[in-house]
């Protein structure tokens, strides 16, 4: 049998054909994926299909688009080069952008944990590039047994070490000289690596230490952190002249990849030594900040840190309120066209359905798909990640966006003089709730976050980015001048003034340091230059020091140069000059050294606000440590959610009250009474920590003292069921008591019965009263009274008893 792939209307009917052929050939099974491969190759050369279908899963979700036609790659390369005013009218006009951006990578030994955060730990489907839905655990751990003839399975590098060693020391004079005598021998065995220790005093006068050392040395030799590596250690360390007059023994407990490792491995030693933690240069490593900041920014370089590149985590995003189905499909689409013959899977992002918390990290406002790809295709062709093929990428989502009814277009941040992005090595997280905050890992990193962030504006300095900058500046012109929209020729002409500023600011920086005079013999002309030279940047709103320097120094010259060329006539007139002239840089300089102050202390200011957010944290996260040491950890959460709901609605009822907020308000107070009562119930029960929080909150407190005096009935009631008090309650609110007596079908146990309980439901009737008089003369209503709160439900049962009778007269009378 033949297959005729054109034959198909979507690739996975294509592709799902292709595996049916290959399998319904049996034992001509080599040849068959030989063949098939080739076909695919082929295909996907003209546009057409992809791999084999692969991974778990059951039910295929028909993806019904179109074959690709053999044209597919130029209709591509067309709508790359879709025309720049194309794109910006129609991000005028309120189209949004395409984000498709590169989170990781990672080798095949990362594929099961990145599966695993793709999926929400298996509580999210992901689809296959065969459109299978795969939503079960187990089909997710098969996938990397699937996937594994991809990849090249390349072992991480090695580059931070965890070390010990035992120094035979007589006594030292000082902790300085211990410090110097540890330093010394561990340089002898480590030679130039950077290493970090902790050294503790032992009975016997030994020192033993403890740390975490860079495996790569700066000429190159790698160390293999294990027995191996301290051996060759142990012989560098014996043949130097630090052993002659100290023994030492060195061994390695473990090693690992990357800055994550190093940091967790420096912070883990600072906590377990109290901070007495100290690097290779002596300085002082006192809390896990210092130690994060070290590996970080310091050692950083020396690693070389080398990973496997077998699968890459991509994300594809679109603002919130895009329609989550839309957006699905044109992210399913995006990835069949761009990356067929490769093994994939994608799962969406959705807020209303993410399982993840949003102070975990979930739940974000924007919608947004990830995908975990392989690198290399069945055919074996390897993605190639440039900016040029990003650029492709963005291109692409934005067409399948627009084929599903989004507006969506491609663009680049020369057109809006964006700054440049941060990637992953620039910076660490510091905080998951709402959006991810970040920290640079330098001060060139946290320059570049900052920008960023703060959406400051910028052009690369590149004269080819200059370039299109400036055709860029001459589309937003061309769109303010031809669009009729008051809104499109604002938007066009912000713009416009964002490019403006940037290439002025640009070219003003890039002729800083010229100096633009061409003085004479003559002193009018040279006096003209000067005017030009002094006034050239005085439009200029903010001067680095820099910048201000190289400017009073062209000013200087500039009147150094005038000076030789005036006359005896004409030296009144100079002075009169060069006076001015000093007195508008004087005047410059106080401007700039206003600006450095400014800058100061907006960082002041931006540190502080950090500090005080951290000490908010840490003092909440100690508050619950507290708690939970002293009640409990089940006792303090069980309280935690109840009083979370009541803080919640009260939050919600002061806005309302505020005018912030146009609510009905009694839902809100229905809500915190509703709250009071399950706390009250809880501390009643035993919660220790409830009753401690009530100390403070006296609307807690009178609630928890309701529900013990409702508790608080005589020993004889206890025992009696509700049936009996409600049957009684029925015949007080009877106007005919004298019934039971004129029924002779009723046995007369049972009136005898109901006559017996009437003093019992009366002393709980005047029970409930008593507690709504002193509630009310206490400031509580009825609706945060929990005796009177049971009122309902007594009429109820009232209710029910009495049925009950009418059932069982009307059964004797039959």
């Amino acid at each position: 049998m033949e297959i005729f792939f054109g034959a198909f209307t979507s690739e996975w009917e294509q592709r799902r054909a292709a595996l049916l052929h290959e399998l319904s050939l049996g034992g001509k099974r080599r040849s068959a994926e030989e063949e098939m491969r080739r076909r695919l190759k082929a295909l996907a050369e003209l546009g057409g299909g992809g791999g084999v279908g692969g991974g778990g899963g059951s039910q295929p979700k028909m993806r019904r688009t179109a074959a690709r036609p053999i044209f597919a790659v130029e209709t591509r390369a067309a709508e790359a080069s879709r025309p720049i005013e194309t794109r910006l009218a129609a991000v005028a006009q309120g189209s949004q952008p395409a984000v498709v951006k590169m989170a990781s990578y990672g080798g095949g030994a990362r594929v099961g944990a990145m599966l695993n955060y793709v999926s929400r730990a298996g509580e999210l489907a992901v689809e296959n590039e065969n459109g299978e839905r795969i939503s079960s655990r187990e089909d997710l751990a098969r996938l990397r047994g699937d996937w594994n003839h991809l990849f090249q399975n390349r072992a991480e590098s090695r580059d931070i070490g965890s070390f010990s060693a035992e120094i035979a020391t007589a006594a030292v004079s000082s902790d300085e000289a211990m410090h110097e005598l540890v330093r010394n021998s561990l340089t002898s065995a480590f030679g130039d690596r950077r290493y970090a220790y902790a050294v503790t005093r032992q009975a016997d006068g030994a020192l033993a230490v403890q740390g975490a050392v860079v495996l790569r040395s700066g000429h190159g030799e790698r160390l293999t952190g294990d027995d191996k590596a301290a051996s060759i250690i142990q012989a560098r360390y014996d043949a130097s002249a630090a052993a002659q007059g100290t023994g030492a023994r060195f061994s390695f407990q473990g090693y690992g990849n990357g800055v994550e490792y190093g940091a967790s491995k420096l912070r883990s030693l600072v906590e377990r030594h109290d901070g007495n933690v100290r690097d290779d240069r002596g300085q002082i490593v006192g809390d896990e900040k210092l130690a994060g900041d070290l590996v970080q920014k310091e050692w950083r370089g020396d690693l070389h840190s080398r990973k496997g590149r077998d699968v890459m985590h991509l994300i594809m995003s679109a603002r919130a309120g895009t329609n989550v189905e839309a957006f699905e499909n044109a992210a399913r689409d995006f990835l069949a066209e761009q990356f067929a013959g490769h093994r994939y899977v994608f799962a969406m992002h959705d807020p209303a359905n993410d399982p993840k918390e949003e102070g975990e990290g979930g739940k974000r406002p924007h919608v947004h798909a990830h995908a975990i790809i392989t690198m290399r295709s069945e055919s074996g062709d390897r993605i190639e990640t440039t900016p040029q093929v990003f650029r492709e990428w963005r291109a692409t989502m934005a067409q399948m966006a627009r084929a599903h009814g989004i507006a969506m277009e491609m663009t680049d941040r020369r057109e809006f003089a964006s700054p440049p992005a941060f990637t992953r090595n620039q910076v660490r997280p510091v905080s998951s709730e709402g959006r991810t905050e970040h920290v640079g890992t330098s001060e060139a990193a946290q320059g570049r976050y900052d920008a960023k962030r703060g959406g400051r504006r910028g052009l690369a300095k590149a004269e080819r980015s200059r370039e299109y900058a400036i055709k860029a500046t001459q589309s937003w012109q061309k769109i303010a001048l031809a669009s009729g929209d008051r809104r499109v020729v604002a938007y066009a002409e912000q713009q416009l003034d964002h490019l403006t500023e940037s290439l002025s600011a640009g070219q003003a920086g890039a002729s800083a340091n010229v100096v633009h005079a061409d003085f004479g013999s003559k002193f009018r002309a040279n006096l003209v230059t000067l005017q030009k030279v002094v006034l050239e940047d005085q439009d200029m709103r903010e001067t680095t020091r820099a910048e201000f320097e190289a400017y009073e120094k062209t000013v200087e010259t500039a009147l150094f140069r005038l000076e030789r060329s005036v006359g005896a006539d004409e030296r009144d007139d100079f002075d009169e000059v060069a006076s001015v002239a000093r007195e508008h840089v004087n005047g410059r300089r106080e401007l700039m050294e206003l600006y450095e102050m400014k800058g100061q202390a907006l960082a002041e200011q931006t540190a502080t606000e950090r500090n005080e957010s951290r000490e908010r944290r840490d003092d909440a996260n100690d508050r619950w440590d507290a708690a939970v040491a002293k009640h409990g950890k089940a006792v303090v959460e069980a309280a935690n959610d109840v009083l979370v709901d009541i803080e919640t609605s009260r939050e919600g009822l002061d806005r309302i009250e505020a005018g912030e907020l146009s609510n009905d308000p009694r839902a809100l107070r229905a809500d915190i009474e509703r709250g009071l009562a399950r706390a009250a119930e809880l501390a009643v029960q035993g919660n220790t920590y409830m009753r401690e929080v009530a100390e403070k909150d006296p609307e807690l407190k009178r609630a928890i003292e309701a529900a013990e005096q409702t508790q608080e009935r005589p020993a004889e009631d206890k025992g009696k069921p509700p049936a009996n008090v409600d049957a009684v309650t029925e015949q007080q609110r009877d106007p005919r008591p004298e019934e039971a007596e004129r029924r002779p079908d009723e046995p007369a146990g049972q009136a005898h019965e109901l006559a017996s309980t009437v003093d019992t439901t009366n002393r709980l009737q005047d029970k409930l009263n008593t507690d709504k008089e002193a509630a009310q003369r206490g400031g509580e209503t009825t609706r945060t009274d929990p005796a009177q709160q049971h009122i309902p439900r007594l009429e109820e049962l009232e209710r029910e008893e009495l049925e009950r009778r009418e059932r069982d007269r009307d059964d004797r009378d039959r």
